[in-house]
């Protein structure tokens, strides 16, 4: 294991569980959004400041080209395949498309905070240790 890379301390959730059902990377609390893809302040159970990781919007670019090539792939399957109306194809890929954007964006953007508080990740020329 790296010496910049630590391990989860008993009670913490690993990265991908705390991804998956947006739990505190603290204390495991689910605490980690305040309402849709938008984080809390700080922890409700152990006071953690969310506010203090940098998350951005590498995510969303992410997302928006993994879930586009999908998507597309799927369209042209089902099109080659069944043949379906144009008006079918809108009523199904749209929704689908949001779900999966809404979903994957709280998944990832929970990974990355979860991520950087395990790795006790700061800004670059930060001089914190």
């Amino acid at each position: 294991m790296d010496q910049g890379e630590s391990t989860p301390e008993k009670g913490q959730p690993g990265i991908a569980e705390a991804a998956l059902f947006g739990l505190c990377p603290q204390c495991g609390g689910k605490t980690l959004f305040a309402r849709g893809v938008r984080f809390a302040e700080r922890c409700r159970a152990c006071g953690l400041d969310y506010d203090s990781f940098n998350v951005g919007d590498g995510p969303a670019a992410f997302l928006t080209l993994l879930i586009g090539a999908a998507v597309t792939a799927l369209a042209i399957s089902v099109e080659l395949t069944f043949r379906p109306p144009l008006w079918l194809h809108a009523l199904m890929w749209v929704p689908v498309t949001a779900l999966a954007v809404i979903f994957g964006l709280r998944v990832a953007k929970a990974a990355l905070l979860a991520s950087e508080f395990r790795n006790r990740a700061k800004e670059a020329g930060s001089r914190e240790l």
